[in-house]
Formats: C-alpha cells, sequence, structure tokens
C-alpha cells in the first residue's frame, strides 16, 4: 500500500513540473500576474513541510543534535551541488517588464544547464517523497503537497528561460517532460533503498528538510525580494501564509 502511495504522489509531483509550463504556454500574458503570488505560495509550503513535518519527525525519531547537524550538513551539500551546477539562481529573475533573462544567463548554454538543474532537483524530489512515506502516511502526503507546490511555478520561469535560450516551445515542453520523470525515478529508488534508509531515517529526513529548506530561501525567497511596495509585500506574505497555513491545516487533519 505504501509503494502505491510513492508512485502515486511523486507522478502528481511530475505533473506538477509540467503543469507549469502546460500553463505558460495556455495563458502567456498570465505568467507575470501570477508569478509572485505562485511562488510565495511555494515557499510557504516548503517552510510549513521542513518546520511543521520533516523536522518534528526527525527529531522525534533522533537525537536533536545529530538531527540539526545533519540538516546544518545538509544545507551545506546541496549548496556545493548548486556550484557544481552552475546554477546558483537557476529559477531566473524575469520582471513584469519582460526581462525574462538575467544577465548572468546570457553567457551560459543556459538551456541545457537548466535541464541538468531540473532533473536533478526532479530527482532528489522524488527520494524526498519516498522517504517521507517510509516513515508515515500523513508525512509523505505533506511532503508531496509542498513538492507540487513548488514545482508549478519553479517551472513556469524555467519554460521562459528555455524559450529565451531560442528552444522551440514543442522541445522545451518534451524536454521538460523528460526532465520530470526524475521525479518517480528518484521516489522509486528512494523506495527500494528504504532497508538502508530505515536505520538512518531521522538523518535522511534532516536532509531532505534542509533540501526544502534551501530551495526556499536560496532560490525562491530572492526571488520574491525584486518586487518591492506595500500591496505587493502584502501579496507575497499573504502567500506564504496560506502556504504553511495549508500544511498545518493538513498537519491537524492528516495527523
Amino acid at each position: 500500500m505504501r509503494l502505491s502511495y510513492i508512485i502515486i504522489f511523486s507522478l502528481l509531483g511530475s505533473v506538477g513540473a509540467l503543469t507549469g509550463a502546460g500553463l505558460l504556454l495556455a495563458f502567456p500574458k498570465s505568467y507575470y500576474q501570477f508569478k509572485i503570488p505562485f511562488l510565495a505560495y511555494a515557499v510557504g509550503t516548503l517552510l510549513g513541510s521542513t518546520f511543521i513535518g520533516l523536522l518534528p519527525e526527525a527529531i522525534e525519531q533522533g537525537r536533536p543534535e545529530s538531527v540539526c547537524l545533519a540538516a546544518l550538513a545538509g544545507i551545506f551539500i546541496f549548496f556545493f551541488l548548486e556550484k557544481i551546477l552552475r546554477l546558483p539562481h537557476r529559477h531566473g529573475h524575469a520582471d513584469q517588464q519582460g526581462d525574462h533573462l538575467g544577465r548572468h544567463h546570457e553567457v551560459h548554454p543556459v538551456g541545457t544547464l537548466i535541464l541538468i538543474g531540473d532533473t536533478f532537483h526532479n530527482f532528489v524530489d522524488g527520494v524526498v517523497i519516498a522517504t517521507a512515506f517510509s516513515s508515515s502516511v500523513p508525512l509523505g502526503m505533506l511532503t508531496s503537497l509542498a513538492v507540487i507546490a513548488h514545482e508549478i511555478p519553479q517551472e513556469l520561469s524555467d519554460f521562459v528561460i528555455l524559450l529565451q535560450s531560442r528552444w522551440s516551445s514543442r522541445r522545451a515542453y518534451w524536454m521538460n517532460f523528460l526532465s520530470s520523470l526524475g521525479t518517480p525515478t528518484g521516489a522509486m529508488l528512494g523506495y527500494i533503498s528504504l532497508q538502508i534508509i530505515a536505520p538512518n531515517l531521522p538523518f535522511v529526513l534532516a536532509v531532505a528538510a534542509a533540501s526544502f529548506l534551501y530551495v526556499a530561501m536560496a532560490d525562491l525567497a530572492p526571488i520574491l525580494h525584486h518586487e518591492a511596495g506595500f500591496r505587493r509585500s502584502l501579496v507575497q506574505f499573504a502567500g506564504l501564509l496560506l502556504g504553511a497555513g495549508t500544511i498545518f491545516l493538513l498537519n491537524v487533519i492528516l495527523g
């Protein structure tokens, strides 16, 4: 039964990745209008899953000091891996005036690098989903929701970068589809490795929490700061609260 949950929710994670690109193709003029609220909601769900779901579960199953050290090590690891991928701001800094690419994207083979980064992050998301379900079904559902929520705005931004790298919309979409398969692949590998993971589950959950925290604060949150103004800031804050509140309510219902 647990395997069924892992398969279903990892596939939903892949659908979330494709939904971002699909929304841009279907509603190209609405991209900038909804990008920031989506991003704020995604950050809220990631932070909620980290501090309401993954970290408390890890601390409950292991020593708090060891869990915190594992989370800290995870943040260092993801920083290092992102440096290797040469994608320090892989989501782009597009604004509402149509500047789809930050200047640093113009001098690199952005399209290929974006796909490498996407595939890696999708794979990690799949492993995180399998790990969460190995602890409990409610935690797996909360974690999957956070994965889906951050995949949609992430893929919106990345799809724009692929198009601006002179990829055709059809090619960009199908390569996005191949990249999204990293989520169920990571989930299946995580499930197969459960016997290895089980004795170290608190530390694996801590690293999973670190991945969510890193994506939220290092990749997504800085984009929100590119929009100033009291009204826009309120929209962002509302999105953060709504995302975290969604995780909190689901945790109460499922728990």
